[in-house]
């Protein structure tokens, strides 16, 4: 019988996993001794300050990047003749806004059992926290880096907004965080809403809700930190 793939949330900042993970889903991860993971290190880190501090060495890791192929991907299915994995994303939930959706998949494709475990999501939890429709929302991932085709998508996603009364949710890479909020200040209509949620769950948690005309107002740094984003127009 082939092992079963485990979705590991990890947490969202440098602490410990128990103020956001529950103890279930640590002794599933301890129990473990494959993992799939986007980062070595990091999740090397994770595990250490989940309960498996001196054992990382027996464990074995493969990575899956955006750089993996999906030949790289289908020859992950190997390890799951030996025993359950265990996948394990940068930050938050597996999966989502995550490469390692093509293994997911490909369980998916070859039988076998993939099981979801309970942990953050800065999208549900920015979502929670701004006070936007939490009945209709989308996730539209990044916007373009180009200044005229992320103006055109902030365009287009804010006219999706307003025709659906739809909250629209999105990331940025953290260094081009204070240059997208720039452009939706410059670019968005001054009635629409935003949301902007940043370094969740950690003590420099930063959540704010306000119109476009209310931010620009503001001197607002938001700085190279995780941020999700949000608009209702």
């Amino acid at each position: 019988m082939k092992g079963k793939l485990y979705l590991i949330p990890s947490p969202l900042g440098e602490y410990d996993p128990a103020e956001v993970l529950p103890a279930p889903v640590l002794r599933t991860a301890c129990s473990l001794r494959t993992f799939v993971v986007e980062e070595v290190r990091t999740a090397r880190r994770f595990l250490s300050a989940a309960g498996l501090k001196g054992q990382i060495d027996t464990l074995e890791f493969h990575v899956l990047n955006e750089h993996t192929s999906q030949q790289e991907v289908e020859a992950l299915t190997v390890l799951f003749d030996k025993g359950d994995v265990g996948l394990i994303s940068e930050a938050g939930l597996p999966a989502v806004a995550d490469p390692g959706a093509a293994l997911v998949a490909l369980c998916h494709r070859e039988g076998i059992e993939v099981v979801p475990l309970v942990g953050p999501s800065s999208l549900m939890l920015a979502l929670m926290a701004s006070g936007l429709n939490g009945q209709s929302f989308a996730f539209r991932g990044y916007l373009p880096a180009k200044t005229d085709e992320r103006r055109s998508a902030l365009k287009s996603i804010e006219r999706d907004s307003k025709s659906l009364n739809q909250s629209q949710i999105f990331i940025e890479t953290p260094y081009r965080n204070d240059a997208l909020l720039q452009d939706m200040l410059k670019f968005l209509q001054p009635s629409t809403r935003l949301c902007v949620a940043a370094d969740l769950t950690l003590p420099t948690a930063f959540v704010s809700t306000r119109t476009v005309a209310g931010w620009r107002r503001e001197s607002v740094c938001i700085g190279k930190r995780p941020c999700v984003f949000i608009i209702l127009a």
